[in-house]
């Protein structure tokens, strides 16, 4: 397949899962991303072979066409990629073949199923499981996927409620992890057998039939004014459809060198001595800026003048949404305390970007810029303008807040 080829399409920045296919149309590789576009591009910016093993290259030179599919996260990209693979079997997905030591989910069959990791090499051939999904080849990444798949749906792993009460120590870690909400607390065998089909609804790819079932019964429990359990409901389906991945998202944080291709991230804060403060994130592409992607933010959580605090809830927002391509650079407008701001809140989501900061004088003009010495040599021009068009975007739209809050 050749790069031209591949310009042809349009392949969106979401996440999701892609297929190199070859001449008779046979899948030849399976992959996940964060960004579908960023991904593939990497198969052909520069010299493959620096980047990729040679199978890999081997595979790019005989696959004759790509196809994708989109996903509203990065969880929903990493089970579909699992289950896609184990149907087609694609030859250059090496890695899942034949590896005795990759994790698998089993859901076992009891009266209070539980979902256990078990390695391939141990999984029973008896009927004891319900459901076998796998393999897993990364196993951080897989680890990181079952903390957020808990926090939707609790389930029972290594213990089981039938078999807790005959030990005090397996009693005592049931109701430990009860308390800590890893455990269901207090549900009934109906109730739990429903969380455990959505569990399996999720891990199948099938995310909006389980929020059909959940919003169906948001309406029931409304109508017969059990507003609570509405409630719970309604939150259970907003968690859906905003799964928080971003732990999932580290792997895929790559810095491209491709000039093209190096996307530049820029913020900034405006404000009229804390008032009508605002933000803003500015986005470049190579040398080219991408008006499509830029964000405004209107700071709720300070009431007085604090820029690295309103960059750190800027920051904090933006990241919330794994949908959005993620930067090979961030710049900030400031010093060492705006550039620390934004570390936290990246180091607090193991997320890896470069940060550089620009520090300006009296006169708001580019003093100096702090951060990696060699990304500022070899981007100093892209770094400063995305920084000039991210102070102009946050006046804009500083200025029109403040004339709409006086003409109130």
């Amino acid at each position: 397949m050749r790069k031209e080829d591949l310009l042809e399409k349009k392949i969106p920045p979401a996440s999701g899962v892609y297929f190199f296919l070859g001449r008779r149309k046979e899948v030849l590789y399976i992959g996940k991303a964060t960004s579908l576009r960023t991904r593939v591009r990497s198969y052909f910016d520069g010299a493959i072979s620096e980047k990729r093993s040679p199978l890999i290259e081997q595979m790019v030179q005989e696959a004759r066409s790509l196809e994708w599919t989109e996903t509203d996260s990065v969880l929903e990209a990493m089970l579909l990629e699992t289950n896609l693979i184990r149907t087609h079997k694609p030859r250059y997905n090496t890695r899942s073949k034949d590896n005795k030591s990759y994790n698998h989910v089993v859901i076992t069959r009891e009266d209070f199923p539980r979902m256990l990791i078990i390695r391939a090499k141990d999984l029973a051939d008896d009927g004891t499981y319900n459901k076998v999904y796998g393999p897993f080849p990364d196993g951080v990444l897989f680890k990181s996927a079952l903390k957020i798949i808990r926090k939707l749906f609790r389930f029972y792993d290594t213990i089981a409620p039938s078999d807790a009460y005959r030990n005090k120590i397996r009693k005592g870690k049931l109701n430990f992890n009860r308390q800590i909400g890893l455990y269901p607390e207090n549900i009934s065998k109906q109730e739990y057998a429903r969380t455990i089909r959505h569990l399996i609804l999720l891990f199948e790819g099938k995310k909006e039939r389980i929020i059909r079932e959940l919003e169906r019964d948001m309406h029931k429990a409304a109508k017969r004014k059990a507003f609570e359990e509405a409630d719970m409901l309604k939150r259970k389906v907003f968690a859906l459809q905003h799964i928080q991945d971003i732990a999932l998202i580290r792997d895929d944080v790559r810095v491209y060198r491709d000039e093209k291709h190096f996307r530049i991230e820029a913020y900034d804060v405006a404000h009229l001595g804390g008032m009508d403060m605002v933000g803003v994130m500015t986005v470049l592409e190579g040398e080219t800026p991408d008006p499509s992607a830029y964000r405004k933010f209107i700071i709720r959580t300070l009431l007085d003048a604090d820029d690295p605090g309103a960059l750190r809830e800027i920051l904090e927002r933006r990241l919330r949404h794994t949908e959005w391509q993620y930067p090979n650079l961030i710049v900030v407008d400031g010093s060492t305390a705006q550039v620390n701001a934004t570390q936290r809140v990246l180091s607090a989501r193991s997320i890896h970007i470069p940060i550089v900061g620009v520090v300006k004088d009296e006169h708001h003009r580019p003093k100096r810029l702090i951060g990696p010495r060699k990304l500022i040599a070899d981007h100093r021009a892209s770094i400063l303008f995305a920084n000039a068009e991210a102070h102009r975007f946050a006046i804009g739209f500083h200025r029109a807040k403040r004339r709409k809050r006086i003409r109130v």
